[in-house]
């Protein structure tokens, strides 16, 4: 068997045999294949995609790489939730946090960055000490200790992810619905999970910006999931602006904190509440979303949620003080404030923009192995539909060194857009698919 061949069968819209797909995803997995015939792959699956029988045998051949965690030793449900890359997202530790002070287990094995996205490791890492490399032994007793544990995929736990996962940050396909599902189920499906909630964003700063796309990719998700026998439910929310205010890993964890004070911004806290209490009915199936989103609300503004998060982070050998102290938390030593040309409303904010600029500031990779800076970042003054004065500020740029920060400043302005007339309100949840 070819490489070649199936780089053809796919440029040309074929569909490839269940054998085909099991010899390029083994080649991956051992480096048998040159970069360049994976990357011509990954190209022809972005353009010609899937049919329904490709990808299941994709995602199943994922699966199978790695038998689930074993996490019957800890009693009770495991609900895991996964976003599919947002700017400014932090739903998974805010909706997670909430889920466990509920006694329900969260496990997640969460990613990096990919493109102008913010990914929930690089967050946490920003937490002095936090782990996320961790053995599955050590996994298990952080999940079962405190109900919520997160750790970064390894090659001897996810053989295929890693590699595929650069593999698609260097091949521009990224945004690939098919490459999208098969990753992200497979991951999640090996935390050993008895379901997830999956957040698929649309919008400008979402890997799939139109709305059929996420659309595409939520059905298809579902349908693999049921067809794999597991419990899967999709949201389709938004992301054409930043979601919260603070975009930027230590920024981000400020953010976290505050939203679990129950003193967050209004969009990040009604997303993270409307995730957390599907993933609550998911456990107890005989609760209704109603009391679900009450227990949520309690949970948010009595502190558990706060209290399970300082847990999570001591668990995995972080700096809890951190979570009251957030000078002990990476912090930029200049900051910038860039102030709105005229009066009026602010009609659009492109989230992909505030993205690019955060990357130019150094705080995004260029690839999975590329340092960052976890303190710069944006912090958004205004949000879409708010009305501005001339020379009010729009947002804060926080940044360490001067390099690019002219052209992150020119990112960030053409990002928004000041209008005479107030913009229409996009609903925060489009859709749930289930």
């Amino acid at each position: 068997m070819r490489m070649v061949d199936l780089i053809r069968t796919k440029r040309d819209g074929g569909e490839l045999t269940p054998e085909e797909m099991s010899f390029f995803i083994d080649g991956l997995t051992k480096g048998t294949l040159p970069d360049h015939q994976i990357s011509a792959l990954l190209m022809a699956i972005f353009f010609a995609g899937f049919s329904d029988q490709e990808q299941f045998e994709f995602t199943d051949t994922l699966m199978k790489l790695t038998p689930p965690l074993d996490l019957s030793s800890i009693p009770g449900p495991k609900i895991g939730k996964h976003s599919t890359g947002g700017v400014g997202d932090k739903t998974s530790m805010v909706a997670g946090a909430l889920v466990a002070s509920a006694g329900v287990n969260v496990p997640m094995i969460v990613g990096r960055g990919l493109g102008h996205t913010g990914g929930t490791l690089d967050k946490m890492e920003s937490i002095p000490g936090f782990k996320t490399q961790m053995s599955a032994q050590e996994f298990q007793a952080s999940l079962g200790s405190v109900h919520f544990a997160m750790m970064a995929p390894t090659e001897a736990f996810l053989p295929a992810d890693k590699k595929l996962y650069s593999m698609r940050n260097d091949s521009a396909t990224v945004e690939s619905v098919p490459l999208i599902v098969g990753s992200l189920l497979s991951k999640k499906f090996a935390e050993g999970t008895d379901g997830v909630v999956l957040d698929v964003k649309t919008g400008a700063g979402a890997l799939t910006a139109k709305m059929t796309d996420a659309r595409q990719l939520a059905h298809s998700m579902v349908t693999v999931g049921k067809r794999l026998g597991k419990n899967v439910i999709a949201l389709i929310s938004d992301m054409e602006q930043p979601l919260g205010n603070a975009i930027g890993h230590a920024l981000e964890i400020m953010e976290t904190v505050q939203t679990l004070r129950g003193d967050g911004p209004e969009d990040l806290e009604e997303l993270s509440l409307e995730i957390a209490s599907r993933m609550m009915v998911m456990a107890k199936p005989d609760l209704t979303l109603e009391a679900a989103k009450d227990q949520m609300f309690k949970a948010l503004n009595e502190g558990a949620g706060l209290q399970k998060f300082r847990e999570l982070v001591a668990a995995q050998g972080g700096n809890a003080d951190a979570i009251d102290n957030f000078e002990l938390l990476p912090n930029a030593t200049a900051d910038h404030a860039i102030t709105s040309p005229r009066t009026g409303y602010i009609s659009k904010i492109s989230a992909d923009g505030i993205g690019l600029a955060v990357a130019l500031l150094g705080g995004r990779r260029d690839n999975p192995e590329a340092a960052l800076d976890a303190a710069v970042g944006i912090v958004l003054e205004h949000k879409t539909g708010d009305h501005i004065q001339a020379g009010e500020p729009l947002c804060t740029i926080y940044h360490n060194q001067d390099s690019n920060l002219e052209e992150a400043i020119e990112t960030i302005e053409e990002a928004f857009r000041i209008s005479a007339t107030p913009p229409e309100t996009r609903p925060l949840v489009y859709e749930v698919i289930q």
